[in-house]
């Protein structure tokens, strides 16, 4: 039996950006007192749905997540784990709303990702190319299968 190629580097530091992001959120997760802005109702609520929406669309780009339905799992594990963990940080509490805002970004953020092709060529096109394009510059062509198929849902 042949082995698998190694993912090229390009392809592990995709992992990055999700990681990153996740270290964030249990760093500020600890914190004792989190700033949010005054006179917006459930602002916490606001901010997990974006920042784990984020989180779910990084980890469904990312090398070895076979279909979208893994990512929202995988962000859904994560953010429960994490709301566990803010259990042990003083003046912080575990709110069931918090992992359901959590979920539903991550579901939210991975679906349109997933089904609305549009959205999903604006992330996958290379900043230089946008970059370009609004500039008035011919866009540099892409390299030789650059074009990365999605995963199946």
């Amino acid at each position: 039996m042949t082995p698998l190629p190694a993912p090229s580097p390009s392809l592990r530091l995709r992992w990055l950006y999700p990681l990153a992001l996740a270290a964030m959120v249990v760093i500020a997760s600890g914190q004792s007192q989190v700033a949010t802005p005054p006179g917006i109702v459930n602002f916490d609520k606001i901010a997990h749905f974006s920042v784990f929406g984020l989180l779910g669309t990084l980890v469904a780009r990312s090398p070895g997540v076979r279909r979208f339905r893994h990512a929202i799992l995988i962000v859904a594990l994560f953010g429960i784990s994490d709301e566990f963990r803010q259990s042990f940080t003083p003046g912080r509490s575990v709110e069931f709303a918090d992992w359901l805002a959590d979920t539903l970004g991550a579901a939210t953020a991975v679906s349109l990702y997933a089904f609305w092709p549009w959205y999903r060529r604006l992330l996958e096109r290379p900043l230089r190319v946008r970059f370009a394009a609004r500039a008035g510059a011919p866009a540099p062509a892409a390299p030789e299968g650059a074009e990365q198929t999605a995963p199946a849902s």
